[in-house]
C-alpha cells in the first residue's frame, strides 16, 4: 500500500533533522519516490515551518554544532586574484554544487609565493570535502614546485583550466580546460579567410593558457607558411611572469604593426585588447579600417567603443564540468568505490564575429 503524503513528509522531517542537511535526490532514492514528489513535500514542509529549503537540499531548523561542517556539505574552489576570466566558471560551478546539495566556498590566491598552498590549507581547515583548483602557475618551474604538495592532498582534487605535463606527478588528476590550441586555430582561420597574412600576436605570458596561445600561434603560423610576417609581443608591460616589473617584450603595438606590415592582431585577453585598440586609435591606426582585431577570452570584448570579434572559450561549461568531475569522485568515495580512470577533458571554444574584423582591402 502506498505511503500517505503526511507519513512520507514526517519521514523526510526525521531524516533531515537527523542529518542536518539532505539532498533531494538522496531522499527520493531512500523513500522510493520521484525527485518531483520529494521536492513538493519539502516545499510543503518549508511552508509549514518544519524544514528549510535550499538549492537541491532540505535543511534542518535545529542548530548544528560547528564541527558538523567538516563532515558535510562544502567543497572548495581556489582561483587566482583579479582573474575575471574565471568568473563565469565559478558561477556555473556554484550552480552545479547547489543542485547537488553542496556549498561551494571560494578561496582567492593572492599574487605572492605559496599563495595557492595557503588558500588550499584554509579551504581544508574550513571543512572542504574536495577541491577545484586553478593555480597561477606563472611559469613551468612554478608549476613543478607545486606538484609534491598537491599530490599529497588526501581529498578529491580537480584542476580547472590547467593540465599538468604528461609524465608529471599530477598527470593522473582529473582536469578540464578549454582547447586553446583550437581557439588560436579559429582566430587565425577567421583572419586568413578575410585575406590577412601578416598578423601580430599581443599576448600575456603569465599562465599555462598564455603559454599555449603563444606556442600555438608560432606553430600554426609556421604551418600556414606565414610565420615570418607574424611577430609576437607582450600585451602589456605587466603581463609577464613577474607582474611587479615592466617587461621589455611589451613593444608598442602600432609600431610593431607598421614594422611588420601587419594588417591584423590577435590580442590576449579582453582588457588588454580594449586598451590596445584605444592606443592604436591614438596612434592613428583605426580598427578595423587599418587593422582587424580579434580578442581572446570574450569576457568584455563587446563592451568597448567598437565591439571586438573574439575567441570565446566555454567558460561556464568548464566550471560545470569541473564540479561534475569532483562530484563523481565524491560519490565514489562515499560508496567506497574506485573512481576509475582519471578524466582529462578539453572543451572547444567558439568565435564570435563582431565589428573589429573586415576583409583586407
Amino acid at each position: 500500500m502506498r505511503e500517505s503524503a503526511r507519513k512520507r513528509q514526517a519521514r523526510i522531517t526525521d531524516l533531515v533533522e537527523a542529518r542536518g542537511i539532505a539532498r533531494i535526490t538522496d531522499l527520493a532514492d531512500e523513500l522510493g519516490v520521484s525527485v518531483v514528489t520529494v521536492r513538493r513535500d519539502v516545499e510543503e514542509l518549508a511552508r509549514r515551518g518544519e524544514v528549510r529549503r535550499g538549492h537541491g537540499v532540505a535543511r534542518s531548523l535545529q542548530p548544528r554544532a560547528p564541527e558538523s561542517t567538516a563532515t558535510g556539505d562544502t567543497v572548495g574552489m581556489v582561483i587566482p586574484e583579479r582573474n575575471t576570466y574565471l568568473t563565469e566558471a565559478v558561477q556555473a560551478a556554484r550552480e552545479v554544487a547547489e543542485k547537488a546539495g553542496l556549498r561551494l566556498a571560494l578561496h582567492i590566491a593572492a599574487d605572492e609565493p605559496d599563495a595557492e598552498r595557503t588558500a588550499v590549507r584554509s579551504a581544508l581547515e574550513a571543512g572542504a570535502r574536495g577541491l577545484v583548483l586553478s593555480p597561477h602557475w606563472r611559469t613551468s618551474a612554478e608549476a613543478a614546485r607545486d606538484h609534491s604538495w598537491l599530490r599529497a592532498l588526501d581529498v578529491p582534487v580537480v584542476l580547472m583550466e590547467r593540465r599538468p605535463e604528461r609524465g608529471s606527478s599530477l598527470y593522473e588528476l582529473d582536469c578540464v580546460r578549454s582547447d586553446h590550441a583550437y581557439g588560436v586555430y579559429l582566430a587565425l582561420g577567421h583572419l586568413t579567410s578575410l585575406g590577412h597574412r601578416r598578423i601580430v600576436l599581443a599576448a600575456r605570458d603569465d599562465s599555462p593558457t598564455a603559454r599555449v596561445i603563444r606556442s600555438e600561434f608560432a606553430e600554426q603560423t609556421a604551418a600556414r607558411g606565414i610565420a615570418e610576417g607574424c611577430p609576437t609581443i607582450l600585451s602589456s608591460r605587466t603581463a609577464g611572469p613577474d607582474p611587479r616589473a615592466d617587461d621589455a617584450r611589451a613593444a608598442d603595438l602600432a609600431e610593431t604593426l607598421r614594422g611588420a606590415g601587419a594588417t591584423a592582431a590577435l590580442i590576449h585577453g579582453d582588457m588588454e585588447a580594449l586598451v590596445l585598440v584605444q592606443r592604436l586609435r591614438e596612434a592613428g591606426v583605426e580598427v578595423p579600417r587599418d587593422c582587424s582585431v580579434v580578442a581572446y577570452n570574450d569576457v568584455v570584448a563587446d563592451m568597448g567603443q567598437i565591439a571586438l570579434t573574439a575567441v570565446a572559450p566555454p567558460k561556464a561549461e568548464v566550471g560545470r564540468a569541473a564540479l561534475g568531475l569532483l562530484l563523481r569522485q565524491l560519490d565514489h568515495a562515499r560508496e567506497g568505490r574506485w573512481p576509475g580512470a582519471a578524466r582529462h577533458l578539453e572543451l572547444l571554444p567558439g568565435l564570435v564575429a563582431r565589428d573589429s574584423t573586415v576583409p583586407l582591402a
